[in-house]
């Protein structure tokens, strides 16, 4: 007898008849013989709908304690579902119990809005899976030191499954979503765009953090530090598919690299629109002007992503990083107001035009010259380059926006991401 761990995205439990389905697919693998953790997100819109409320009524974001406040009225859309997927189950026969974070207890920092996992005490999970029931767990949430509710942020039901999979030793984590597996690149961009049946770790984990939508990156990563299997199919397959077939469908995320993926030297082309540039122009070139900059970039809990600086020039440079789109007003307000005093720079600037596009594959460590040949392929299209980053197993540009459906197509077609795998 296994243990495994089932996450249902938004769209999954979108309706009561969907929340059905789920149902039966679940009790049809504890039925097999499976002990059963299910952890589902919000009905999809929810979350926005609850949110969009907390906006009308106070849309200047008051006060510290807004957050605290936030994460109490988010966290409200996970237990509904969990509790009426419990009561599904319940109507087919399976004994279900819900828990909300709290109740587990999932511990998390008081990061609100943001949290972090801490620990999982898995003592109650345990003795219902051994009484024969199946545990619903809410996804997104879990509770601070001193009792506070706190969630995970965006996607944080992906990262709260593999925590809960990782805490729990499970067998594998099934991610069901509206897609079928992972793709070389978003087919809504690229119609020839392949599922492909495996991914490494780490090629997950680099499209995940350039803009891969599929899995939100915090659950690649705890996925990795904890050597939990990862599957990610689709949870709009007839729910009496053979369980054989479906546990062997969409897309496994694994450690094993198997032989044939040093032969794709490219996997997959990810790509992120909401992505904002920030310019810190004519700074003193002198020691600790990177940390004074992005010291107080990170105090404020902006992540950067891509950072540039240049050649000085009588004794000044300009310094230039990304943001979230999100944290772009933020962020350039903290430097106008705290940084660039200090430092003596001329001023700030930015450009919320602008995105990141990727090419990622194991099979780039041992090859030479694709960067220069993803560079070959956006100057043939006339598309200038900004910044680049790279990494081992990736090379990202920085560009402007209106360039990236073209430089998806151009990269995704001259790296044969179109043909079928060998």
């Amino acid at each position: 007898m296994a243990l495994i761990v089932h996450k249902y995205g938004g769209t999954s439990m979108g309706s009561t008849e969907r929340i059905r389905n789920v149902a039966k697919r679940v009790a049809k693998w504890a039925r097999a013989g499976h002990q059963m953790v299910v952890v589902p997100s919000a009905m999809s819109g929810e979350t926005n709908r609850l949110l969009g409320l907390a906006k009308e009524l106070a849309p200047n974001k008051p006060g510290d304690a807004y957050g605290r406040e936030l994460d109490m009225l988010a966290s409200t859309g996970e237990q509904a579902s969990s509790a009426l997927l419990a009561i599904a189950l319940q109507s087919e026969g399976m004994e279900s119990v819900s828990y909300a974070g709290w109740q587990v207890p999932i511990r998390t920092n008081s990061a609100h809005t943001k949290a972090r996992i801490e620990s999982i005490d898995d003592v109650k999970v345990r003795a219902d899976l051994a009484a024969g029931r199946v545990v619903i767990v809410t996804g997104f949430q879990g509770m601070d030191e001193l009792g506070n509710i706190t969630t995970l942020g965006r996607g944080g039901s992906d990262t709260s499954a593999v925590a809960v999979a990782a805490a729990m030793k499970a067998q594998e984590c099934l991610i069901y979503t509206d897609v079928d597996g992972v793709y070389t690149t978003d087919p809504r961009v690229v119609p020839e765009a392949r599922r492909l049946r495996s991914v490494s770790f780490e090629e997950m984990l680099e499209m995940a953090s350039m803009g891969s939508k599929v899995l939100q990156i915090r659950s690649v990563e705890f996925a990795g530090k904890y050597k939990v299997p990862l599957r990610v199919l689709s949870s709009f397959t007839p729910w009496d598919i053979d369980i054989n077939e479906e546990a062997a469908s969409g897309t496994l995320i694994t450690f094993e690299e198997d032989e044939l993926m040093e032969q794709a030297i490219v996997s997959g082309i990810a790509f992120n629109r909401d992505e904002a540039k920030i310019s810190v122009l004519g700074v003193p070139d002198k020691p600790g002007i990177a940390y004074q900059i992005l010291g107080a970039v990170a105090d404020a809990n902006i992540e950067v992503d891509v950072i540039i600086q240049n050649l000085s020039k009588d004794g000044k440079t300009d310094f230039s990083f990304t943001v979230n789109r999100g944290d772009f007003a933020r962020a350039v307000d903290l430097l106008k107001d705290k940084v660039l005093p200090s430092l003596g720079a001329q001023e700030v600037v930015g450009d919320t035009k602008i995105c990141k596009v990727s090419i990622v594959g194991i099979g780039m460590r041992s090859h030479v010259g694709v960067a220069s040949k993803m560079f070959r392929v956006l100057s043939e299209e006339g598309i200038n380059i900004q910044m680049i980053s790279t990494s081992e197993i990736k090379t990202s540009v920085v560009i402007d926006e209106k360039y990236m459906e073209l430089a998806v197509r151009a990269l995704h077609k001259a790296f044969d991401l179109d043909q079928p795998a060998a």
